[in-house]
């Protein structure tokens, strides 16, 4: 994508700059930009460019969406890559010529693509897939075959991270067509737990189309196909499939099965340290989280449990932003239903703060949004403030 120039950004990357206790010296060599550059953005003498704006948000430590100007929602930065992605995709197995950077290179851009799916900063990668997946086919059909596996696995990855983008903003059938491509790429992994991440992913699809109890039978086959070696990998591999099928059964009504998929998650998930697996994040606190899912999905009948183990454990700080954003997002449906309304708001906000761009495109924050604006009376002005954000209603 050609780079944009933000204008009128000075005031937001001054007041960020300030809640971080910081000096412009500071930030500017922390952004690794010159120091005249910072105070002239600041004073709004001059616009900041995407990669200007990414330092610094590093530098800072906040998301890049934090930094836009008011006139440039982050919605409509990522629709507006939606045509780009759609050219991408189209010509995958016919990517136009040009360069291609080493495979070390590519592994560093890639896992920084991954990091921005976990972090749930979808401007991020609307900012960089588009260029980078033309790349990698690229380098997959002019690949020495010691390094095919490798830039198939980066493929698959990539594809992810895009089909995140397309999922969470509503492009349903983009998002099908980026994960017939994970399958597609897969294979020539030539990794069998590459291919349980894709079925992990998949069950998206079935989501959407609320397609239950086949996304249910997709998932315990892929279990099935998964390797049932105890490395750590392999647990964690098959503990995300079962906290995933714990959920969609679930959904499809299927109360015990979804019990026994959580039972088995958390008995593997036990055996791994928490942390991020093929790019899925696994281990005790990531099953709480499917926990707190499931008695959601189960309907509002079951949300004293949710309820009782949200009193009794919230989600580290270190957890990757998307899943812990999720889990106040769940909560929050469920104090709904439970009849806390006050508490309800409370978790949409926390869910804003971890993860802004991912709490503002999530269906159900939309409609208790404006649940919460139909119930509630005090506090309105806050209220209505946050409906409009995340466009209650729509």
């Amino acid at each position: 994508m050609p780079a944009t120039v933000y204008r009128g950004v000075g005031a937001r990357v001054a007041y960020q700059r300030r809640l971080a206790a910081l000096t412009q010296a500071q930030l500017a060599t922390a952004a690794d930009i010159a120091l005249g550059t910072l105070r002239k953005i600041e004073r709004d003498e001059r616009g900041a460019s995407d990669a200007v704006l990414d330092a610094l948000a590093d530098a800072l430590g906040i998301d890049t969406a934090d930094l836009l100007p008011g006139q440039d929602r982050p919605d409509d930065r990522v629709h507006q890559a939606m045509p780009a992605l759609s050219t991408v995709i189209a010509t995958y197995d016919t990517p136009d010529d040009g360069p291609v950077r080493p495979l070390h290179q590519l592994q560093t851009a890639v896992k920084d693509v991954v990091g921005w799916r976990l972090a749930a900063q979808y401007v991020r990668i609307t900012r960089h897939v588009p260029a980078l997946l033309p790349e990698l086919s690229r380098a997959l059909h002019t690949a020495p075959p010691g390094e095919r596996a490798a830039i198939a696995a980066l493929l698959v990855s990539a594809y992810r991270a895009a089909d995140a983008v397309a999922y969470k903003y509503g492009a349903r059938d983009l998002s099908a067509r980026l994960i017939d491509l994970m399958r597609w790429a897969a294979p020539q992994a030539e990794n069998p737990l590459l291919d349980a991440t894709v079925a992990y992913v998949r069950t998206e699809t079935f989501f959407a189309a609320r397609a239950h109890d086949a996304g249910l039978r997709t998932l315990e086959r892929a279990m099935g196909d998964a390797p049932s070696s105890t490395t750590t990998a392999a647990l964690a591999a098959r503990s995300a499939l079962h906290m995933r099928a714990a959920v969609i059964a679930g959904r499809a009504g299927q109360h015990a099965a979804a019990e026994t998929h959580l039972d088995e998650a958390r008995a593997l998930g036990d055996r791994v340290p928490e942390g991020v697996y093929g790019g899925t994040a696994v281990g005790p606190d990531s099953v709480r989280i499917h926990e707190v899912s499931l008695a959601v999905s189960l309907g509002d009948a079951h949300t004293g449990r949710a309820l009782d183990l949200a009193r009794e454990w919230q989600p580290p700080a270190d957890l990757p932003a998307e899943r812990r954003s999720g889990f106040y997002i769940e909560l929050a449906r469920a104090q709904l239903w439970a009849g806390q309304a006050d508490h309800a708001f409370e978790s949409l906000k926390v869910a804003r703060r971890i993860a802004p761009q991912h709490t503002r495109e999530h269906r159900w924050v939309r409609e208790d949004a404006a649940t919460l604006r139909r119930l509630k009376r005090a506090d309105a002005e806050t209220l209505n403030n946050f409906a409009a954000w995340c466009r209650a209603g729509e």
